[in-house]
């Protein structure tokens, strides 16, 4: 179970002003961390951890249960309750100092899970422009409401959520580049264009004054390596884009975990000179099925001849 602890800066995702969304953007990026404090963690409200937040008012609880999880919804999602474990200096605690969480506990029986990336992926971003400037745009200058979903992609995934036999809950994990202080963007945008809930697992935003220690590893190869290593009884699809190193990160899960991927989509960019590197990558490869799609439709059909979803 993975949160921070910041300071809440009223950040209204609805706001349409030029000026207010500017004003959000900024609010989003100049987080005011809460550090080096004690919470207190409670499932079912019986068993409960402490924990600390570090220098950038992250917490982490990554143990095994020493109890059997009874009290899961019908998706998997366990919930549970974090509090601040002294009041705080100077600040007022919110919500009766009860703040509540979920984490997701696929059951035994499901089919495969997803891993999929966000940005240009399901979300039209803008990564592969000339210096980045349609990121910029549409990051800084456009509420998530006004973000618009690649077509026919909450389908599918909606469709692979639900399986061969449309009774599954075939979890779907969202992990992207983009950093934690997009994290409730993200999720408002997942949740308006009626994507399937799941975990959205993001990266630490770092400044050029930043001291803490840099992972050696890249983010979104550790974090689709921890999901497999969390749950080694199912194998996943991967999702992700031509535009960055989604094709080569995947290779190197292929390789890594035999027989864990069943398959792999990525989605085609406007760029012909990464479209070219892509398909010469997979030229030769065919340990598992690759497709390089242009539109949902055709990752839905081929899903479907896998027998992945009806």
């Amino acid at each position: 179970m993975r949160g921070r602890a910041i300071e809440d800066e009223d950040i209204d995702l609805k706001h349409k002003s030029w000026f207010n969304i500017l004003r959000n953007s900024w609010k989003r990026f100049e987080t005011d961390e809460i550090k080096d404090v004690s919470l207190t963690l409670s499932i079912d409200h019986e068993h409960t951890y402490a924990l600390k937040t570090d220098l950038e008012g992250y917490y982490l609880l990554d143990e095994t249960a020493a109890f059997k999880i009874t009290d899961l919804d019908d998706e998997g999602w366990l919930h549970y309750t974090i509090s601040f474990a002294k009041k705080l200096m100077h600040e007022p605690i919110q919500h009766n100092n009860s703040f509540h969480g979920k984490m997701l506990v696929p059951a035994q029986n499901v089919s495969f899970g997803v891993i999929s990336d966000i940005d240009d992926t399901i979300l039209h971003t803008g990564v592969t422009s000339r210096l980045k400037w349609k990121v910029v745009v549409n990051t800084f200058f456009k509420t998530p409401e006004k973000r618009l979903a690649l077509e026919g992609s909450s389908e599918f995934y909606r469709s692979l959520h639900l399986g061969n036999s449309l009774k599954e809950a075939n979890p779907i994990f969202y992990v992207s580049n983009s950093p934690w202080n997009l994290y409730r963007y993200l999720e408002y945008f997942l949740t308006s264009n009626d994507f399937p809930d799941g975990p959205i697992l993001l990266r630490d935003f770092r400044t050029p004054f930043d001291r803490t220690p840099k992972s050696e590893v890249e983010h979104k190869y550790h974090e689709i390596r921890n999901i497999l290593k969390s749950y080694p009884h199912l194998n996943f699809i991967l999702i992700g884009d031509c535009g960055e190193r989604d094709a080569d990160i995947y290779l190197e899960i292929v390789n890594d975990f035999p027989n864990r991927i069943s398959a792999i989509y990525l989605r085609s960019v406007e760029h012909q000179r990464k479209m070219r590197r892509i398909e010469q990558m997979f030229k030769d490869f065919n340990e598992i099925p690759v497709l390089i799609i242009k539109d949902t439709a055709t990752g839905s059909h081929h899903a479907k001849t896998l027998g992945f979803i009806s």
